[in-house]
């Protein structure tokens, strides 16, 4: 059955879509396949662990056939999502890729290292808006207000939970996802040395 497109919430089918779109936009926005050859690497740092550890936190655009284009993943508390990272995710997938020894000879390196720091998502400057957020989609469904209904519906689920704060980190470099929190009321919080990101921040509570 064919219907209109929109946000949905995540359900285990979706993890394959989950992975193709985290690698489809993961080097800046575009496709990362030329930089990482393992194409589960990616989605397990920045999709699948949001996915299993808090699904209820887990929405994606359906494209009107039941397939996900899009997706918004995220947490209502890093410091305890950190916990369980360590604790229940790692565990998972720490065989596949082992902790690099010695400096990081690759992209793919460097990513492995972030895995296995879980702790780096967690900065005092941010207290004040303890979820965050990842959020994706497809390039042919960018630009169409498909984002905006995802963070529409992330927002909204965050309230039902109380949480009154979000954060995300995105790389400096891509300015047309800075240009897109802008208008959805994300502002720049600063953090000592942060390297090629730049934190935003949001209440929950304000309309988009």
């Amino acid at each position: 059955m064919t219907t209109l497109p929109g946000p949905r919430a995540y359900h285990p089918d979706d993890r394959e879509a989950l992975a193709d779109i985290c690698v489809r936009t993961a080097d800046n926005g575009g496709d990362s396949r030329h930089l990482y050859p393992d194409p589960e690497l990616m989605p397990a740092i920045f999709a699948a662990p949001y996915a299993h550890l808090e699904p209820d936190l887990a929405f994606v655009i359906d494209d009107g056939t039941g397939r996900a284009v899009g997706y918004i993943l995220g947490t209502a508390d890093t410091p305890a999502f950190v916990t369980e990272f360590r604790k229940r995710w790692l565990p998972l997938v720490e065989d596949r890729y082992p902790r690099p020894e010695g400096p990081p000879q690759s992209p793919s390196d460097e990513m492995i290292g972030l895995l296995h720091h879980p702790e780096r998502m967690v900065l005092p400057e941010l207290a004040g808006h303890p979820a965050h957020l990842h959020i994706d989609l497809l390039p042919d469904w960018q630009r169409k207000g498909y984002g905006r209904e995802l963070m529409r519906t992330f927002l909204a689920a965050l309230r039902a939970k109380g949480v009154e704060g979000v954060h995300l980190s995105m790389l400096t470099a891509n300015t047309p996802a800075r240009a897109f929190y802008d208008r959805l009321g994300f502002t720049e919080m600063s953090v000592p040395d942060p390297g090629p990101v730049t934190y935003l921040v949001r209440g929950t509570q304000a309309d988009l």
